[in-house]
């Protein structure tokens, strides 16, 4: 399984990709948010989100994903269908988080936030790159694959609060991933808060609004 790194990184579809800002500076900052857009959209629309719990000591960053899509097919399906957008995806993830690392904001105080094809994307990187983050928020996602298994998955997550949010019937991201994504994390070390949405649409409701509010208001 592949695991992005700084000694032979791996270049793909989404290496030259652009990364929007926002917020704070990261010398002013308390916190820092990596913010992953989900299928067909774009880095300043998933930007927009913080406008609904921006504390104004947090500095964002998020990658813009080559033709609006960080991987191809479903996240169902076998990994190796999506590559190399998959690999290429992690790694930039993996490079924002080591930048703000250079720049002074260690991973206990960097948040990855995704939406959808973003919150699976997010949820893969944390479980094959584990430590201490600041938190890991999954809007309507799960681990990428057409099986789960957790021998894929070691490291220690270190109490990283973990919300993941989705609705019963969403009708991309099957409940049953969702429960597989948590149970691995879990084993992981994550501190997990799951909540299933009777009937809501493919979306962000308050609910889940209200649950990143507290992950950044935590010490």
């Amino acid at each position: 399984m592949f695991r992005a790194n700084s000694e032979k990184p791996f270049h793909g579809p989404h290496q030259n990709s652009n990364i929007v800002t926002h917020g704070v500076s990261p010398e002013d900052a308390e916190l820092a948010m990596v913010m992953i857009h989900g299928r067909g959209a774009t880095a300043e629309s998933i930007i927009t989100l913080s406008n609904e719990f921006d504390t104004g000591n947090i500095h964002y960053r998020a990658p813009q994903a080559n033709q609006f899509t960080w991987y191809p097919h479903s996240f169902l399906q076998p990994t190796e269908r999506n590559e190399p957008g998959l690999s290429s995806a992690l790694q930039v993830l993996f490079d924002i988080v080591s930048d703000l690392e250079a720049e002074g904001i260690p991973k206990e105080k960097i948040v990855l936030l995704g939406f959808s094809q973003g919150a699976c994307l997010a949820t893969e990187f944390i479980a094959r790159h584990p430590a201490k983050y600041g938190g890991l928020i999954a809007l309507s996602g799960g681990l990428i694959g057409d099986s789960i298994n957790q021998e894929n998955y070691d490291g220690d997550l270190e109490g990283t609060p973990y919300f993941v949010g989705c609705s019963d019937v969403d009708p991309h991201i099957p409940v049953e991933r969702v429960d597989a994504s948590v149970n691995v994390l879990e084993k992981l070390g994550a501190d997990i808060t799951k909540k299933i949405y009777p009937g809501m649409g493919h979306t962000v409701n308050q609910d889940e609004i209200n649950h990143i509010i507290q992950i950044l208001a935590s010490p």
